[in-house]
């Protein structure tokens, strides 16, 4: 039996540094998904979502 068949491959990741400088986050300092040259406060995902959430309870 061939044991190479068995095996799996590890994945290929993409450096961390890859891709344009982005933006931090202003509340968690963790990079965004928006490009440094955005204007106005840059949230990543994870606060967006607890901003939205919190504004959608405050009524």
């Amino acid at each position: 039996m061939d044991d190479a068949y068995c095996e799996t491959p590890s994945p290929d990741r993409a450096p961390l540094d890859a891709g344009p400088p982005y933006a931090e986050c202003v509340l968690c300092r963790k990079p965004t998904e928006y490009p440094e040259s955005t204007k106005g406060s840059t949230l990543c995902p994870v606060c967006a979502w607890q901003e939205a959430e919190r504004t959608a309870c405050s009524g």
